[in-house]
């Protein structure tokens, strides 16, 4: 079983980036095959409404790097989404990408569904709740079932450095719960 964890932040030494690991080493550990994506370095454009995708499995547009990060995501059987809380949204470059991989796979046999997924939000204060319910809200809408955890999978962090999240021993806890309760239902739904 592979899970695939996808990260927003645009900043070297993420905070995102280091829960990620976090829930993605845990992960591992329970004999799980994972692999990390950052957006760092990734053109991602929004999406068009072009609607070519109804006609043919892959977004109209190639001049970025949506369809490699899209094959990932239909090879997956399971896929964590974490992105820094900007103005109580996530990152724009996740939000394109979620918006690109709904429509390429609502009209294509609704390929992500039946996967097993979750959030993870990064803030130095607030906000997390409406990024955390975006984020959310984008899981149900594919079909994806998203195990609970112990609280939210909500970081507190602000500093610029993965230094800084971890000192957050309690989103560190939600993560590893969270990681742990996916990894139970990916061998129920697998096995």
């Amino acid at each position: 079983m592979k899970v695939l964890g996808i990260t927003a932040s645009l900043r070297p030494g993420s905070n995102t980036k280091y829960y990620m690991e976090q829930c993605l080493a845990r992960l591992a550990a329970q004999g799980l095959e994972t692999q990390l994506v950052s957006l760092r370095h990734k053109k991602i454009n929004p999406c068009l409404g072009c609607y070519a995708c109804t006609k043919e499995k892959a977004c109209a547009q190639t001049d970025d790097d949506f369809a490699e990060i899209m094959a990932l995501m239909e090879q997956a059987d399971g896929i964590v989404l974490g992105s820094p809380v900007y103005l109580s949204s996530v990152a724009p470059q996740m939000m394109s990408l979620l918006a690109r991989a709904t429509f390429v796979a609502h009209w294509n046999g609704k390929f992500l569904a039946g996967k097993v997924g979750g959030p993870i939000t990064v803030a130095r204060r607030a906000g997390h709740n409406m990024a955390f319910s975006q984020l959310l809200l984008w899981f149900f809408i594919n079909g994806i079932t998203v195990p609970g955890s112990s609280y939210w999978t909500v970081g507190m962090a602000g500093a610029g450095g993965a230094h800084d999240a971890a000192q957050d021993q309690e989103g560190l806890t939600h993560v590893a719960n969270f990681a742990d309760n996916m990894a139970k239902v990916m061998a129920k739904l697998f096995a």
